[in-house]
């Protein structure tokens, strides 16, 4: 009779398939932040099942199993972490790519290293433990395959009945929500095809697209400001000002911009504020040019109006108020050529826009982006004072970088905060309060209207609906015609027939909107598109957020941003199609379509050096940022550099692309030396089998000197028909070509 340890199961190899398959994925969801029990009962039902199926299998049969799945880990994590997303079903291919394992991040390696490592170890642990082929499994033990689908269905139910809020990534494991994508892909095949409702109605926006001066005026007439100053900072969420927390009842109490709060109690604050995306140029367009910014990841409509021949850029506030007599300025604490802003702004009526050149002075921190929030008030309260100066009213846009990742905050905010991302807001807090102080001793706040709001929200752990969530504060002269809380809903979609019909200036009728200065009797219908949610309010009472895959959960919920919602339901089908269908409808492009355009990024842009290139970001030379490249096109691009003040070794410039923030490779010819003399004159074509969404282009290069940018366009084109396509075509002999 063989000893009994022949014929059990050796327990070092279970015991190590239990270490890398269970305890590992449990371990990294808690050290990387991401604990929510729904994600913990992911990892425990998939590393269940493969724990089962793989322990007593054949090592040849294991090994690649497991470095599959550790790929599908490390990917996951490396994703989310470049881009804040978890990676689809499409994005599998990139998980073999060395590229992107080794360069998520800015090229700047792999982002979690000992996870990697981890992995790896519990790789060859198993290896060394895992010496022989072990015996089938016990009928009885097949019975333990009910634990790890009990799990699948729990998480199933409780995702159904009361749909969480947090990051996808929180709740699933990578190979849980494929599994989870397939299951809703085929179950909403089947609903449709039970469906037999009639055809669908048309879509209808004229309920968010609209303007709406409808409402009772809250100042009559004309507003006794000669003046506007629109302070725009970057990346703040509703919930840093005290008065908004407090009327929608939020549970969110942290206090980080006390200062800003008391200004807000000074002020006519809108807690039930939206914002519609995320990235800067979207929130500056939706703000200054009354329409939706895109509602997915497609152009900017701001990058629109530099090839738009409908004089769509004329209805916007700049042009407007240029229009009406004021002279109108753009100065922010960054370099313009990031999104293209040294265009986009001109375009949208600037008659002056300025960027981190126009400050002499010395900041007070080093910070990648540009000007520390201080030394870019500071500095703003010099050019304040410079417009005063003129006869002429003036309308001033401000915006700020220092809340920007990386953070600009000075050592004794850092010493004094939990992170460096809180310690800047702390920063930006005291920086604001200082300059609004200032504009009160100077008086300009007798004379201007000013607009206090954000770009976009950089979101909070735990907050619902937090990337959503803006601010606006109104500081007027007659400030005390005015409710210190502004009910209702509104948005930056809005701000543009605000502030005209504060001045009761004419408003084009083809601006979206509601007036912040009108009290209206009753609700509106708004959308918004953040974290990869569209969310719609109707005005009566419901909301509704829809995911990528066009599932759609439905609320009772009075306004838009609210703390909690009543849960009433989830639908798919015609339904979901609508709600996208709807928004679809709201990102027409300002083009007529996006095939056949073309986009001038540069023109003789004289362009002085980094001394030293920090991130592909910030070191940009040229802004053309987050495009969207059709499917079935392809894109030209022609590029012309000449030296202006180089010294006689060169410059070896390179030209980079990314998609989604991450690089791709794509088959760009090198580009020459470029010498004194000796101009870069480059055009090159690829070609996009399928859509490319958020691409950018990065041309980088480090050294002293100044450089002019003579051109640099982008031009999409269908994609010609090759050769090998016709091919086939038989001849008169019957024989193919």
């Amino acid at each position: 009779m063989r000893p009994p340890s022949r014929w059990l199961p050796k327990p070092t190899a279970t015991f190590s398939l239990a270490l890398l398959l269970l305890a590992l994925p449990l371990a990294s969801r808690y050290l990387l932040g991401w604990s929510d029990p729904r994600g913990y009962a992911s990892d425990l039902a998939i590393g269940g099942l493969l724990l089962l199926f793989l322990r007593q299998r054949s090592p040849w049969l294991t090994l690649p199993v497991l470095l599959f799945w550790a790929l599908l880990s490390l990917g996951a994590a490396e994703l989310v972490s470049a881009v804040g997303r978890m990676p689809e079903a499409s994005d599998l291919h990139y998980l073999t790519d060395a590229q992107f394992l080794t360069q998520s991040t800015d090229g700047g390696g792999i982002a979690h290293p000992l996870l990697a490592l981890s992995l790896l170890l519990g790789i060859a642990l198993y290896l060394l433990s895992a010496r022989r082929q072990l015996p089938a499994p016990t009928p009885r033990s097949r019975y333990l395959y009910a634990v790890p689908f009990l799990l699948l269905l729990g998480h199933s139910t409780a995702s159904y009945l009361q749909p969480s809020e947090v990051d996808e990534w929180r709740q699933f494991n990578l190979p849980h929500k494929l599994l989870a994508t397939a299951v809703n892909a085929g179950q909403q095949q089947l609903e449709s095809w039970l469906d037999d409702s009639p055809v669908d109605s048309p879509v209808d926006i004229a309920g968010l697209s609209q303007l709406d001066l409808n409402g009772t005026r809250l100042i009559a007439g004309a507003g006794k400001a000669r003046n506007v100053l629109i302070i725009t900072v970057e990346g703040i969420p509703g919930a840093y000002i005290a008065a908004n927390r407090n009327a929608i009842h939020s549970s969110y109490h942290e206090d980080l911009m006390p200062k800003l709060s008391r200004w807000a109690e000074r002020a006519m604050t809108t807690p039930d504020y939206v914002l519609h995306s995320h990235q800067t140029i979207r929130g500056l367009y939706a703000m200054l040019c009354g329409d939706y910014s895109k509602l997915d990841s497609g152009t900017p409509k701001g990058v629109e109006l530099l090839n738009n021949n409908n004089q769509r850029n004329q209805q916007c506030l700049p042009a407007q108020m240029s229009g009406q007599g004021f002279s109108t300025h753009f100065l922010q604490g960054a370099g313009l050529q990031f999104m293209a802003k040294d265009k986009i702004m001109p375009r949208m009526g600037f008659n002056q826009t300025h960027g981190r050149e126009w400050f002499r002075k010395k900041p007070q921190l080093e910070f990648a982006w540009g000007m520390d929030d201080k030394s870019y008030f500071e500095g703003v309260l010099t050019y304040v004072q410079q417009l005063r100066k003129h006869k002429q009213p003036w309308m001033l846009t401000l915006m700020t970088v220092g809340t920007h990742q990386p953070y600009a905050a000075a050592e004794d905010y850092l010493a004094r905060y939990d992170s460096p991302k809180q310690a800047a807001v702390g920063y930006l807090d005291d920086a604001i309060d200082s300059f609004l102080s200032g504009l009160e001793k100077q008086g300009v706040l007798k004379d201007t209207l000013v607009i206090i709001t954000s770009d976009e929200s950089h979101g909070l752990e735990g907050v619902r609906l937090a990337s959503a969530w803006g601010f606006n504060l109104v500081l007027a002269p007659e400030q005390a015609a005015l409710p210190t809380i502004k009910q209702g809903v509104y948005g930056h979609v809005d701000l543009t027939a605000s502030i005209l019909d504060y001045f009761d200036l004419p408003v084009p009728a083809n601006i979206s909107g509601r007036s912040l200065f009108r009290n209206y009797a009753s609700g509106r219908e708004i959308m918004s598109y953040t974290n990869g949610m569209l969310r719609q309010h109707d005005g009566k009472g419901q909301f509704v957020e829809c995911n990528f895959q066009h599932v759609c959960r439905r609320y009772a919920s009075d306004g838009f941003i609210a703390d909690s919602a009543r849960y009433l339901g989830r639908f798919t089908g015609k339904q979901a199609n609508m709600v996208a269908a709807r928004a679809a409808l709201l990102d027409q492009s300002l083009l007529s379509g996006q095939l056949g355009q073309q986009y001038q990024f540069a023109k003789r842009d004289k362009v002085k050096l980094h001394e030293k290139n920090l991130d592909d970001w910030t070191a940009n030379l040229v802004g053309a940022q987050y495009l969207e490249l059709p499917q079935g096109s392809q894109t030209t691009v022609h590029l012309k550099v000449r030296a202006l003040n180089l010294d006689k070794k060169g410059l070896q410039l390179q030209l980079k692309t990314k998609e989604f923030d991450r690089d791709v490779t794509l088959d760009i010819p090198p580009l020459p030396l470029l010498t004194r003399g000796k101009p870069i004159d480059l055009s090159f074509s690829f070609d996009n089998l399928q859509a490319r969404k958020a691409f950018s282009f990065h041309l980088l290069g480090q050294g002293r000197g100044l450089i002019e940018i003579t051109d640099f366009t982008v031009t999409s084109q269908p994609l010609q028909p090759t050769a090998d396509l016709v091919t086939n075509q038989p001849t008169d002999d019957g024989q193919a070509l």
